[in-house]
């Protein structure tokens, strides 16, 4: 799976390096041109020669050890690669990607490389959940650099919690995922809404909700993946566009169904991940208002439900709803699948920790017609949209033929 493929494998300083020698053996044996990249730390663990000796090339360590005079070796390394992992990542090979820092031969192949990126990380429980540690891996992970998540477990320092380097098998799975991706919608359109509609009162005031646009974007990205064209109709939203998907910018909610429905009839699939506004004020000033008086009032007037709408008017569209609930969450998730005639709806209750709003992880239920067919565990919003997404994909296969 993968033969004529060059991996460049860089290792850094954990305890953890023995599973990387491991790691680089089997990738060798599955046909993978192994380059690696040791840093110093690295090196106090497990020698340069394991390596050279299990990928058959010389071992990259230091960035003026020029062993070719006809190439700059980190640029050589990073223009070669089909894929970088590094494994095991420390926090800080994760802070200098996160901050641009380039001062060892694998940060700064890393600045240099345009391939995709796997970081399997493993530290201390303390130092995995530091706050400074799980906003990096978010910036890197809205860069659209790839995690694969650290065991539970008995640690090297005494600890047990999150933070074992996941095993070389789990790490050869997901690089085999990513080097030869799955295209189960290749061929099909799917549109997504995401992020939060705002409702204007006046030219500087408007409502709107928590919604930061991460799990629709998520969803586009993983939809473009595996082979869709993917059309992103989004509110506002905290993060950068996935790349390769057509962008449609709304504001309200009356914006958001009009380029809705103005691309429906064309869609295969339509995921409402947005989270609009149910009412919007009844007039809208178009000068600022001035304060008077104590209180003021505010008359709202309902907004078109998109998602009924749509249930509507499908004819072969599959339409998939989502719902944030806080109470009764099963009782309306299963009402709301009915009524608006969609075909999945996935819950979540943003009440529980790590749900929700805002977060980079997500833990959802998913319900068809028949009842729950899926409970997910937290995990990343990416993980979320992916397993969502092959769930799609085999109701599409189930219908047969090519038009869904």
């Amino acid at each position: 799976m993968l033969k004529g493929k060059t991996i460049v494998l860089g290792v850094t300083g954990g305890i953890a390096c023995y599973k990387a020698a491991a790691l680089c053996s089997k990738l060798a044996q599955a046909g993978a041109d192994v380059r690696v990249i040791m840093t110093v730390s690295a090196t106090k663990f497990v020698a340069p020669l394991t390596f050279q000796t299990l990928s058959r090339h010389d071992v990259a360590i230091d960035t003026f050890d020029e062993k070719d005079a006809s190439v700059v070796q980190h640029i050589d390394l990073a223009d070669s690669a089909d894929l970088v992992v590094i494994a095991p990542a420390t926090a800080n090979i994760i802070a200098k990607m996160a901050h641009g820092i380039g001062d060892d031969m694998l940060s700064t192949t890393l600045l240099a490389t345009e391939a995709p990126i796997l970081v399997a990380p493993a530290m201390n429980v303390h130092m995995y959940a530091h706050p400074a540690v799980t906003d990096n891996m978010r910036i890197l992970r809205e860069r659209g650099v790839s995690f694969i998540e650290p065991g539970e477990g008995q640690l090297a320092c005494g600890y047990v919690g999150k933070g074992r380097l996941a095993e070389p098998e789990e790490i050869m799975t997901a690089i085999t995922k990513m080097l030869n991706p799955s295209t189960p919608l290749a061929g099909k359109k799917v549109m997504v809404t995401a992020g939060g509609t705002m409702e204007r009162i006046d030219p500087v005031r408007y409502i709107t909700n928590d919604s930061s646009g991460k799990m629709g974007y998520a969803i586009a990205e993983a939809a473009k993946r595996m082979g869709a064209r993917v059309t992103l109709v989004t509110g506002k939203a905290s993060i950068d566009v996935p790349p390769g998907v057509e962008v449609v910018r709304v504001e309200s909610t009356l914006d958001m169904m009009d380029a809705v429905m103005a691309r429906f009839e064309h869609t295969d699939v339509v995921i409402k991940a947005a989270a609009v506004a149910d009412y919007r004020p009844a007039h809208r000033s178009d000068t600022k208002i001035k304060k008077k008086g104590e209180t003021m009032t505010l008359e709202l007037v309902k907004n078109p439900d998109i998602a009924e709408t749509l249930g509507e008017r499908k004819t072969n569209q599959f339409i998939v709803s989502f719902a944030a609930e806080t109470n009764n969450a099963e009782e309306y998730a299963l009402d709301k699948l009915k009524r608006k005639k969609s075909d999945m709806l996935v819950l979540n209750d943003v009440t529980m920790p790590g749900a929700g709003f805002g977060t980079d992880t997500n833990i959802v239920k998913i319900f068809d017609r028949s009842g729950m067919i899926a409970s997910l565990p937290q995990m990343s919003k990416r993980e979320v949209a992916e397993r969502l997404l092959a769930l799609v994909a085999e109701r599409l296969g189930g219908r047969g033929g090519s038009d869904a």
